[in-house]
């Protein structure tokens, strides 16, 4: 049987029944595997080589779930939970997992995907052993947390997996403590002057979520407040309140996203109090963020992830690089020094700005951003005489989009670094991209401790 074979059969078992099964390994959202009577069967909270008591909770054509009641042989990599919200939302999926075994299951996270895509050759492939974290707590320095009325009282937390059901949140070993603090802090208020909080089957309008920000490098702290409508009720006396019990935020923001939708932000961003951005520091650059500007989440293994990609590209003063998904140019910026002359884009124009805003205010001349997707502007670029002889991608969880992968082909820079958060779309995208180039090697770096997402780097090199 493949690693990732089926049966249709049918099998004699009904939800709601126990049953023995052992596990084989981990899935990519960290959840085990098992299978009983030839169909696969899959329970979280579980690790390779346990035995467990498990209750059937699904049974579909291909595949059964589960949920485990009782661990009849634990693996030596078992350990105690330690955050109190393990097993009632995500984000915490591997808390019961070692340490290095977490690493190691990452490392194998990008096994499973390139065996499921297989792109060319990939099984030549070298992984580096992973790099994790010597401290792997409180490193989440951004909090964003919905918030909801429960039994009379505002909550702000996460919600239970596949429902609409909040999990009010008061700790959490990801995030820092400063921001929890601070979110804590924010939900005492809200209670106290009964804040309006969005419903939508209630057509309820009011503020939907809290963001709080921290800065690694400096004591900024910025609040921005969600909210479905501009000048919501009751919005300057919670703007008063803030400014007068918490003296720590030096930036307050509104953010107004009036759409039925579960993205977090809005077109519209208020300026409420302080300042309307926070400063954050990176490998000897300063960097302005604005409310909705990307910025990685743990500042430890951020400047671990970009030392070994830009040690990956070996730039020279003669190269002229392309940093593509470049955010608020930290990736770009770093670089700029090194090379002839950097250039990105971003489809988001306030993270454009900021780019821009922060090659400026670090005496960075030879680096320009513009708004657009990278499939249509490197074209365009090309065409005015700008030919990259090295490219950096960041994209999002949903990878490089095929026209994009195309254009990279097309454009063949000889130096090539790939990094991603999501292997999946990785391996999908190493398909079209081995056609012309070869696979040096992969490293996963633990961005996220106690949680099944993996980021990793690639470095790849033009076929000759």
């Amino acid at each position: 049987m493949s690693r990732y074979s089926r049966t249709t059969a049918p099998v004699d078992v009904s939800v709601g029944e126990r049953v023995i099964i052992t596990i084989k390994r981990l899935g990519i959202n960290g959840e085990g595997i098992g299978y009983f009577r030839h169909k696969i069967i899959f329970i979280p909270g579980v690790l390779p080589g346990e035995v467990a008591s498990v209750t059937v909770t699904e049974v579909a054509p291909k595949f059964l779930r589960g949920v485990m009641t009782h661990i009849e042989k634990p693996s030596r990599d078992r350990v105690q939970p330690t955050d109190p919200n393990y097993g009632k939302v995500g984000g915490v999926e591997l808390n019961h997992m070692a340490y290095a075994a977490q690493v190691a299951f990452k490392d194998d996270v990008l096994r499973q995907s390139l065996e499921k895509f297989a792109p060319r050759d990939y099984k030549d492939y070298k992984i580096k052993p992973g790099i994790g974290m010597t401290n792997h707590t409180h490193y989440r320095h951004k909090a964003q947390f919905p918030l909801a009325v429960k039994n009379g009282r505002i909550i702000a937390g996460m919600y239970a997996p596949g429902t609409h059901d909040l999990v009010s949140i008061t700790d959490s070993i990801t995030q820092t403590k400063r921001t929890m603090q601070a979110i804590n802090q924010l939900v005492k208020i809200l209670n106290a002057i009964d804040a309006p909080i969005y419903d939508f089957k209630r057509h309820q309008e009011g503020l939907r979520t809290l963001v709080v920000r921290e800065s690694a490098s400096t004591d900024d702290l910025q609040v921005t407040l969600i909210s479905s409508q501009e000048n919501f009720h009751g919005r300057d006396l919670l703007r008063d309140a803030i400014r007068r019990t918490m003296p720590q935020v030096t930036s307050l923001m509104e953010n107004v996203n009036f759409q039925d939708t579960s993205l977090l932000w809005g077109p519209n961003t208020i300026h409420l109090s302080g300042e309307s951005t926070i400063t954050e520091k990176l490998r000897g650059n300063k960097y302005v963020l604005s409310p909705e500007a990307f910025f990685q989440l743990n500042p430890v293994q951020t400047e671990q992830l970009y030392n070994i990609a830009l040690r990956a590209l070996a730039l020279s003063k003669d190269d002229k690089l392309i940093d593509a998904y470049a955010g608020v140019g930290t990736l770009g910026l770093s670089a700029a020094r090194h090379v002839a002359e950097v250039r990105g884009m971003e489809v988001i124009p306030a993270a454009v700005r900021d780019a821009q805003h922060n090659a400026e205010i670090n005496g960075i001349t030879n680096a320009h951003y513009t708004v657009g997707k990278a499939e249509a502007v490197i074209p365009r670029w090309h065409k005015e005489g700008f030919i990259p002889t090295a490219l950096i991608v960041d994209p999002p969880r949903t990878g490089l989009d095929i026209a994009l992968r195309k254009t990279i082909i097309q454009e063949k820079p000889a130096k090539f670094v790939y990094i991603s958060c999501n292997p999946s779309t990785l391996a999908r995208d190493l398909v079209t991209l081995t056609e012309a180039y070869d696979v040096d090697w992969l490293q996963s770096i633990d961005m996220f401790p106690e949680t099944a997402r993996c980021e990793c780097i690639v470095k790849l090199s033009l076929r000759k």
